[in-house]
């Protein structure tokens, strides 16, 4: 982990349960239990898509906490059934089933949660407020951070963005991909998924792109903005906030490569 000021940098990818991994990431004969074990040593965070497309147990949440190193954070995508439907509004249950399915148990692991919505959801301001007042503040005590990673062209609008700096929700930010990139800083962090690897490149970018991304990431940290990533409305407050930057999708097997790559880069 990076740490600027007041602000902390996290690199990392999605999930690490991947089949081409076994011989782009992992040791050889690395038993594949080990393999939480083997990432969470070489990158400083992992959003977990398990999440998304079903319920895990309490002790499974457990048994990744005890896994990983004490500096280690997870981010978690929440579960489908509350984002993929037409009126956000009714999703109260599945929001109240996910926090008590023993997400807790991460205790100072838990990081953000994405709630990822389907790129034929558009921007209903009035839907998509009810569906903010939802999400709880906290768990088992804890702070929680929320995140919503929305993929149609209508969220590109001030209303949009000034709706979330008014609950404290972050955006993802969608780079090198073909979905909406709304770069605006609106919470107390910010949330990068980068999704432009690819395979002739040997750590997934180009050394140029890691070098920027690197110089992105203390922006944020240090409480400023990029200037070459393109935002929807005017610049938020200078504060420092944490970062956390995702490797994605793209050419998936270098995916690990470009996260430690930056890693280095970032000290």
């Amino acid at each position: 982990m990076a740490r600027h000021e007041t602000g902390s940098i996290r690199v990392g990818i999605g999930g690490w349960t991947y089949e081409p991994w076994r011989e782009t990431f992992y040791p050889p004969k690395l038993p594949k239990a080990r393999e939480l074990e083997h990432a969470s040593r070489h990158l400083t965070s992992i959003e977990v898509n398990g999440t998304f497309y079903r319920s895990q147990k309490p002790e499974t949440f457990a048994k990744w906490r005890d896994e990983t190193p004490d500096d280690f954070v997870f981010a978690l995508k929440a579960p489908r059934f509350a984002t993929n439907r037409r009126v956000l509004a009714e999703a109260g249950d599945s929001v109240a089933r996910f926090f008590d399915s023993g997400v807790g148990e991460l205790g100072p692991k838990l990081g953000p949660i994405n709630w990822q919505f389907a790129a034929t959801k558009a921007f209903d301001a009035n839907d998509f407020e009810a569906f903010l007042n939802l999400l709880p503040k906290e768990v088992d005590g804890r702070p929680l951070r929320h995140v919503v990673e929305v993929r149609h062209d209508s969220f590109r609008v001030p209303a949009f963005v000034d709706l979330l700096r008014r609950y404290g929700v972050a955006v993802v930010i969608a780079c090198d991909s073909a979905y909406p990139q709304i770069a605006d800083v609106t919470a107390s962090f910010v949330y990068v998924r980068a999704m432009g690897t690819v395979e002739t490149e040997p750590a997934g970018y180009a050394a140029d792109d890691l070098d920027r991304w690197a110089q992105r990431a203390r922006a944020w940290a240090a409480g400023g903005a990029p200037d070459d990533l393109e935002t929807v409305a005017d610049a938020a407050g200078k504060t420092p906030r944490d970062v956390f930057v995702y490797f994605i999708s793209g050419h998936k097997a270098l995916n690990p490569a470009a996260a430690m790559a930056m890693i280095e880069r970032l000290g």
